[in-house]
């Protein structure tokens, strides 16, 4: 046998071994990979329907949401609705919306048992202190504001040039008072309201 025969033996016989040495190896190295890429792919689609049903619910926690603020609106007009019709019925009660009860023709019938507002001959405010309501109690009473006015006080007597100014202080803080009265009865029904 020459040399070079035995040279390729030799290399051949290295190949072999080598092979069959290396070839577990390879095996488990391709094995080891696709399991790995098996693994990834899987851990890919289960993240993907995490992905999804968190969107979904995330939707529909949108939803709810918007829901709920409609409800809640919904609820607040229903509550302004109920706080309006109790109003209502405490004018009603109060004779401060008998207007709507009584139409213009019958205004002369109730005239006498009826807060209904005054008619243009009672629309003056014949004293000047900002209220009409006295004024027409004096119209339906055949009462003249100026007499009134000069038997509680001389100055304002007919004739007379100018009212007293303790008489004008006096009917400033009664005015002043009468305001802040209506301002706190206000505020109080509001604070029964909502509690």
């Amino acid at each position: 046998m020459s040399t070079g025969l035995i040279i390729a033996i030799i290399i051949v016989a290295i190949i072999v071994i080598a092979a069959v040495v290396m070839l577990p190896r390879m095996r488990e190295n391709a094995r080891r990979r696709e399991a790995e890429r098996e693994l990834h792919s899987r851990r890919e689609a289960v993240a993907e329907e995490h992905r999804s049903a968190a969107s979904e619910r995330e939707l529909r926690a949108e939803r709810a949401e918007q829901q709920a603020r409609m409800a809640e609106q919904a609820a607040e007009r229903e509550r302004a609705e109920a706080n309006m019709q109790r109003e209502r019925a405490e004018m009603h009660e109060r004779g401060m919306a008998d207007d709507e009860l009584i139409d213009e023709h019958e205004r002369d019938r109730f005239a006498d048992v009826a807060g209904t507002p005054p008619t243009d001959r009672d629309q003056r405010d014949l004293d000047g202190d900002g209220h009409t309501l006295d004024d027409r109690t004096r119209v339906a009473t055949d009462r003249d504001p100026v007499d009134e006015r000069s038997d509680r006080d001389p100055a304002a007597a007919p004739g007379s040039e100018s009212t007293s100014p303790d008489y004008e202080r006096g009917r400033e803080d009664d005015n002043r008072f009468e305001r802040t009265r209506l301002t706190e009865d206000v505020r109080d029904s509001e604070r029964a309201r909502r509690d």
